[in-house]
C-alpha cells in the first residue's frame, strides 16, 4: 500500500504528458485570437477563454478596424509589456503571443507608441543582407523587451505583380526573385530566434501575383501564380528553418478547383506537407476576412480548414469583433468532434505539433 500511495504522489508531481490532455484543451490550443483592451483582468472575455476554455494564443493590433479608430490593444512599450505578463499569467499552458511587425506600412508597434521602427521587407532587401540582419534583430528585440514570442513574419511571398494590394504595393515582399527572398526570410529568421521570438512564414503557397485583397473578398491567382513562388517555402522548410507557416485564402483552380488555399487538403496537406514535407505547425489567415467569413458559413469554414491540415484558426476579431468568437468557435469544433464528422485523432495530430513548439517557449 505504501508502494501505491508512493507511486501515486509521484505521478500528481509529474507535468501532464501531451497524450493525456483533454479534447477540450486540445481544441482551445488550436484557437488564436484577438480581443479589445490595454490591460485585462480576471473578468476580462479573452481571460475567460485563457482559463475556461483552454485558449492557445492572442494577436495584438493597435487599431481597431470594426470601429475604425485607433485603440485596440497597443499604447506603450511600458503597457504591453505588463498586457502580455497579464494575459501569459492566466495561461496553464504557455500561450503564442504574436503581432504583425514585418516593418514598412505592416508593424503594429509604431513610433508613435514609443517602439522604433523598421524599414519595408523590399527596402531592407535591397540594401542587402547586412540591413536584413540588424531589422531582424530590431524586431526581435523589441518583441521579446514587450512579452512576445511570435512574429507573423516575414513575408515569403515572390514580388511578381507590385501593384499587388495586399503584397507589392504595400512593400511586403523581400524581391521578385524567390531566391533573394529566401535568402533575406532567412536572415530575419535567424534574427527573431536569436531574440526567442518564433517566426511564422506567410502566405503559402504565395500571394505575391494577387490583383486584389483577400481580406476584402475572394482572390483568385489561377492565371498569374507559378510554381517559383514555392521556392521560398521550400528552401526554408529543407533548411529546417520553418516553424510555423500561414496559409492565404487565395484561390488557385490549377491547385484545386473547389477551395482557397486556407480550406483546401490539396494544397496544405498535399502540397505543403507531402510534397514539400513540413510538419511543423499550420495556422490560417484571418479567418474573419472577406475570402472566407463571406463565402462560408463558420461550421464549413472550420470543419474544411481542420480537415484540410491547419493546426491553429486565427480569429483576429478585428474586422468584425464578436467577444464570443473563441466560446462559438470551441463549441463549433467539439460539436464536430461528438459528432463524428471530425476524428479525435485529428485534434490531437495538431495539438501534438503545437506542443512540440510551445516546448520551445519554456
Amino acid at each position: 500500500m505504501r508502494l501505491t500511495a508512493l507511486l501515486l504522489l509521484l505521478a500528481l508531481c509529474l507535468p501532464v504528458p501531451a497524450h493525456a490532455a483533454n479534447l477540450d484543451t486540445m481544441i482551445g490550443q488550436m484557437l488564436m485570437a484577438g480581443f479589445r483592451g490595454y490591460v485585462v483582468d480576471a473578468d476580462s472575455p479573452i481571460v475567460r477563454d485563457i482559463r475556461e476554455r483552454h485558449l492557445g494564443g492572442v494577436v495584438l493590433f493597435d487599431y481597431d478596424v470594426a470601429l475604425g479608430k485607433a485603440g485596440r490593444n497597443i499604447e506603450s512599450p511600458d503597457q504591453v509589456k505588463e498586457l502580455n505578463h497579464a494575459l501569459q499569467s492566466f495561461a496553464e499552458i504557455p500561450l503564442f503571443i504574436g503581432v504583425d511587425q514585418e516593418g514598412g506600412k505592416v508593424q503594429r508597434l509604431k513610433d508613435k507608441y514609443g517602439f522604433r521602427e523598421t524599414p519595408s521587407a523590399k527596402a531592407i532587401c535591397a540594401d542587402g543582407d547586412f540591413k536584413v540582419r540588424v531589422a531582424g534583430f530590431t524586431v526581435g528585440a523589441t518583441l521579446s523587451a514587450g512579452g512576445f514570442n511570435l512574429d507573423f513574419a516575414p513575408v515569403a511571398d515572390v514580388d511578381v505583380n507590385p501593384d499587388s494590394p495586399a503584397i507589392g504595393r504595400l512593400e511586403r515582399s523581400f524581391s521578385s526573385d524567390p531566391e533573394r527572398v529566401t535568402r533575406c526570410a532567412g536572415i530575419f529568421m535567424e534574427e527573431l530566434e536569436r531574440n526567442q521570438v518564433l517566426s511564422c512564414l506567410k502566405h503559402f503557397p504565395g500571394h505575391g501575383s494577387a490583383g486584389t485583397d483577400s481580406h476584402k473578398g475572394v482572390t483568385d491567382v489561377t492565371g498569374t501564380w507559378t510554381e517559383a513562388e514555392l521556392v521560398p517555402y521550400q528552401e526554408l522548410i529543407k533548411a529546417g528553418k520553418a516553424e510555423m507557416i500561414m496559409t492565404a485564402h487565395i484561390f488557385n483552380a490549377r491547385l484545386d478547383p473547389d477551395h482557397p488555399a486556407t480550406l483546401s487538403e490539396k494544397v496544405v496537406t498535399g502540397l505543403l506537407r507531402d510534397k514539400l514535407g513540413f510538419d511543423g505547425v499550420v495556422i490560417t489567415d484571418d479567418m474573419n476576412m472577406g475570402a472566407i467569413a463571406d463565402e462560408y458559413g463558420p461550421r464549413e469554414a472550420v470543419r474544411l480548414a481542420i480537415e484540410a491540415g491547419a493546426d491553429i484558426l486565427l480569429y483576429g476579431n478585428n474586422l468584425a469583433y464578436d467577444p464570443d468568437v473563441v466560446a462559438k468557435t470551441h463549441a463549433l469544433i467539439r460539436s464536430l468532434v461528438d459528432d463524428g464528422t471530425i476524428p479525435e485523432a485529428r485534434i490531437r495530430k495538431s495539438y501534438d505539433r503545437i506542443m512540440r513548439l510551445k516546448e520551445r517557449l519554456q
